[in-house]
């Protein structure tokens, strides 16, 4: 019996107990990030499941597995098949698929601290509909089976300066409480960590690749903010750095402060918080205005401090990034064919080389082969991690959290000849990349409009990929950042200048390859004069993609254009900063086509 079965067992055994004839198990904290320190790995304790999304039910006699379509063969690698079933996230959401499963008067129990408002009042209506019941309760039960659970890591914050945020926290608080008052409100629930840690210009190290404090805050319309959080972590220097009206509790004071609110107009995200913060301003008699984070659009727009502090830190990152690719040409010279362990480390012992950096920005995609092939694949999680086969490709896909900015690039790389076949699929997605690129879009442009620029030469062969192709990034804060995103799927946010976002095509051939051209951008307004105003992107990533994937047939005179001036910037920037190997191996990655 292995620790999966064991722990499913334990689990039905406090359903039954407490009479829920189903669970559902998120992968989230309370704080509903994209990152989750070790101790809340709820999902994974229960399931074995590694991946970023998804999400588990748990039945009195079976169970099932939800996953998007970025984990369709991780998630068969990772969950026992005899333990769970496996349905599409998306294509099949768990509540409606619990609907299908259950009689009437069943209980289905969910944690409201790791759920969203929305999503607990339309589950809890889904179920009502069909006579069933959601059960919000606190006491989760796989905590309580978990006995072996981590410790929470609580680590001091960091106080971020001026000159990397380029405005100070008593400007943006009260920038954001015009907002609030704007809104009619009295005060604003500010709950995701990323906003919290932007408007406080401050950052933590609790959760590995995610800068963020832990914590959540009160604003007033006033611009007078309370921020629930451990006080032991917060550095000397903190009431100076964040400036006056800024008071703090811990998080288990939060439901007697909420008193104050009583007949208070309170703006909430009932999308980016939770249901138990929200629910707990309720009891107290606040009424909850439902809107968007306020903090999040200021933040996602990049001022002229964060956006020069990007391009800076884009230039260290793309020293120790050629530095690794012209190791890795060397080693493969040589025939020494490393394993992705050792291929992630090196190129993390570059960057660890570098100024600023604070630690890598999300685990490092060491993916040889057919590893590649699924786009989120992480070695740490095999028993044994693949080595580089001859002929064949390298999937590398990194980046940095430095104090002026976080990276992101994949870059796909020839280890000997991969063959015709490869070359066209990479230069099909590379052509994705350069339209969109070159992209010039009117003002009000959203990035499900753009998405089609990436994908069409794909398309227009009979292939795709089942994942976006552009998330925003933050300023020395979460590398997966909202609120734009370039996708199929419908997001009615424009895209809108000092927002930086990543351009990655990719294509993957099921236990084959995987290939995937990703450099970060920033929208910028275009010198363009017509009768709108036309926006374009900046190209913030400085690597050279490797011309030996490259089909130059398929490439049109534009496209050979974009690719030898990238070329050309790439090596005006970078030449100057290698030296020997490394700037000999610069000059011959980027010759002209």
């Amino acid at each position: 019996m292995n620790d999966s079965s064991e722990r499913i067992a334990a689990v039905r055994a406090l359903m039954a107990d407490s009479g829920y004839d189903a669970m559902v198990v998120p992968r989230a904290d309370e704080y509903l990030g994209e990152y989750i320190p070790a101790h809340n790995e709820r999902l994974r304790w229960i399931s074995g499941f590694t991946g970023s999304a998804g999400a588990a039910v748990i039945l009195r006699d079976r169970a099932a597995m939800f996953t998007d379509g970025r984990y369709t063969v991780q998630v068969r690698n990772e969950v026992l098949p005899e333990l769970f079933e496996y349905h599409h996230l998306l294509e099949q959401p768990p509540v409606p698929w619990l609907v299908t499963q259950l009689p009437r008067g069943s209980r289905v129990v969910c944690d409201p601290r790791l759920h969203s408002l929305s999503w607990y009042r339309q589950s809890a209506a889904t179920l009502s509909g069909a006579g069933l019941e959601l059960v919000a309760d606190t006491a989760n039960l796989i905590d309580r089976c978990w006995h072996d659970r981590p410790d929470a890591v609580v680590s001091p914050a960091l106080l971020l300066a001026e000159a990397y945020t380029g405005s100070s926290s008593e400007e943006k608080r009260e920038r954001i409480a015009a907002t609030v008052a704007a809104a009619g409100a009295d005060a604003a629930l500010v709950f995701s960590p990323d906003s919290v840690s932007w408007l406080l210009n401050l950052r933590g190290t609790d959760i590995p690749c995610l800068p963020v404090v832990q914590g959540f805050a009160m604003l007033e319309r006033s611009g007078e903010l309370t921020l629930f959080v451990d006080p032991d972590r917060l550095p000397e220097g903190f009431e100076a750095h964040v400036g006056k009206g800024v008071r703090v509790l811990p998080e288990s004071a939060a439901n007697e402060a909420f008193a104050a609110y009583a007949g208070k107009q309170v703006l909430a995200d009932a999308d980016g918080a939770n249901a138990w913060t929200q629910l707990a301003l309720e009891r107290a008699g606040a009424q909850l205005i439902a809107a968007t984070d306020p903090v999040l659009l200021p933040k996602a727009c990049k001022n002229a401090t964060e956006i020069e502090g990007a391009r800076r830190a884009h230039v260290r990152d793309a020293v120790a990034e050629c530095r690794f690719l012209c190791w890795l040409d060397a080693e493969v010279t040589a025939g020494r064919l490393h394993d992705e362990a050792t291929l992630a480390d090196t190129l993390g012992d570059f960057r660890q080389q570098g100024e600023r950096y604070h630690g890598p920005s999300f685990d490092t995609i060491s993916a040889a082969g057919g590893n590649a092939a699924m786009c989120h694949y992480n070695h740490q999680n095999v028993a044994t991690p693949g080595r580089l086969m001859p002929d064949s490709v390298y999937l590398v896909d990194s980046g940095g959290q430095y104090s002026d900015g976080t990276t992101d690039i994949t870059r796909t790389v020839a280890i000997g000849d991969p063959g015709a076949e490869v070359r066209r699929m990479f230069t099909l997605v590379l052509k994705g990349h350069i339209a969109l690129a070159l992209a010039r879009f009117p003002k009000g442009t959203t990035g499900s409009q753009l998405d089609v620029l990436a994908r069409q030469f794909l398309w227009q062969a009979g292939f795709d990929y089942d994942h976006g192709t552009g998330h925003g990034v933050g300023a020395f804060l979460s590398v997966h950042e909202g609120p734009q995103r370039i996708a199929k799927a419908h997001n009615p946010w424009p895209l809108l200048p000092g927002m930086i976002v990543s351009n990655e095509p990719g294509y993957y051939k099921d236990s084959c390859y995987g290939i995937r051209c990703e450099n970060l951008v920033v929208v910028r307004e275009s010198s363009l004069r017509g009768d709108v105003p036309v926006y374009e992107f900046e190209t913030l990533t400085l690597v050279p993609f490797d011309r030996r994937l490259l089909d130059q047939q398929l490439l049109t005179a534009i496209e050979l254009a974009w690719i030898n001036n990238y070329h050309q910037r790439v090596a005006d920037q970078l030449a100057p900063l290698l030296q020997g190997a490394d700037r000999l191996w610069l000059e011959q990655a980027t010759r002209a086509l």
